[in-house]
């Protein structure tokens, strides 16, 4: 069963985030774009190239309205270890979340059970608190947050723009496709 389309389900939890921890819950992410981007572990190989990697897109989605949450089954004092003592980890300017109850990881239906952690995961959720696209990816196989970029703009365009739909490798300012009886069999 997956969760796309369905509502964030409640949770509360601390973050490291711009050198304090931070209480954050579901409140926060009403009426507000957001990305919840789950990963395994701290101090591992793949998931600081994510982490790095988003933290350099942080600026761009900043301005698209869109807030990040960064999620492990880490807590929030690891978090901020991590962030002091690894110069890729220490750029990233949006909220670490610590979830050492496992409750957020498996409201989105990620955790590995038998171990503990977190399958790479990423979520965007709309203002409605709805998850509108999902991105899950085997342990060993890293995202790109370019491309989680051109996904969230083309989930705004599709909420802004309801009759319209993004086709394959869209880019912002590109042709979009207007669903009708007459388009059925012409593409």
């Amino acid at each position: 069963m997956s969760v796309i389309n369905t509502a964030v389900k409640p949770f509360s939890a601390t973050a490291f985030h711009n050198g304090k921890f931070v209480d954050v819950s579901d409140a926060d992410i009403k009426g507000k774009w957001a990305i919840f981007f789950f990963y395994p572990a701290d101090f591992t190989f793949v998931c600081p190239t994510e982490l790095g990697d988003l933290a350099d897109y942080y600026d761009e989605l900043q301005r698209m309205g869109v807030e990040v949450y960064s999620v492990s089954t880490d807590t929030h004092f690891t978090h901020k270890a991590w962030h002091e003592t690894s110069e890729t980890i220490g750029k990233i300017q949006y909220a670490m979340i610590g979830d050492p109850t496992g409750t957020i990881t498996r409201n989105f239906e990620i955790m590995r059970e038998d171990q503990g952690l977190a399958d790479r995961g990423t979520f965007v959720v709309d203002p409605d608190g709805v998850i509108q696209a999902i991105e899950i990816t085997a342990e060993g196989i890293g995202r790109n947050a370019k491309d989680l970029v051109r996904k969230v703009k083309a989930a705004q365009y599709v909420r802004a723009h309801p009759d319209e739909v993004c086709p394959a490798k869209w880019e912002e300012g590109e042709q979009t496709l207007a669903p009708s009886l007459q388009l059925v069999g012409k593409i």
